[in-house]
């Protein structure tokens, strides 16, 4: 469970450090983004093998109807995250512009869906700590920049990428989680 914490700490400061400290990142330049994209790499290599060998009490599991709602839910985060794929400022698809972190917003479905089928110790500090983080930096966004523009409009032809975009990840995804031997349909 050690190795599981630090590497949901190292991604929580990784992921914060440019907003906690904005000067100190800034004064780093390039450097400050290779220290925080290595810290990343090394949280998620953490969080993966902390995660495989943590133990802790289970208080439920998967259930047909918790898969089912499970995958539907992670279909929806896909689709979110990618709608927020284009940089800040860059046009954006219908909803990409409805919503203002829909990156964030897609990784909080993607722990509440993982949260669901997943009842044990382990995986409330794993996905309910990546949940936590994801909510903070919204507020602490929000607090740093409380005026908010959307972005320009996609041209219509364009709003069928994310959907593709979605469908395409959710299939990797899900075959890379059953030749780890993790059937996420059940």
């Amino acid at each position: 469970m050690t190795l599981l914490i630090l590497g949901l700490l190292l991604w929580v400061a990784a992921h914060t450090w440019k907003r906690v400290s904005p000067g100190t990142r800034a004064d780093m330049g390039d450097r400050g983004r290779l220290f925080a994209a290595l810290a990343i790499i090394a949280s998620v290599v953490l969080m993966v093998i902390g995660y495989r060998a943590a133990d802790g009490a289970v208080y439920w599991g998967r259930a047909g109807w918790s898969t089912g709602v499970n995958n539907l839910l992670m279909l929806v985060a896909f689709y979110i995250y990618a709608v927020g794929a284009p940089k800040p400022g860059k046009p954006r698809v219908w909803l990409g512009r409805k919503i203002r972190h829909p990156q964030l917003i897609g990784f909080s479905i993607w722990a509440v869906a993982h949260l669901l089928v997943n009842g044990d110790v382990p995986s409330f500090v794993l996905f309910g700590g990546l949940l936590v983080w994801a909510l903070a930096e919204i507020v602490l966004i929000n607090r740093a920049e409380p005026e908010w523009t959307p972005p320009p409009h996609r041209s219509a032809r364009k709003e069928f990428i994310p959907i593709v975009a979605a469908i395409v990840i959710y299939a990797i995804v899900a075959a890379i989680h059953i030749l780890l031997g993790y059937n996420p349909f059940g």
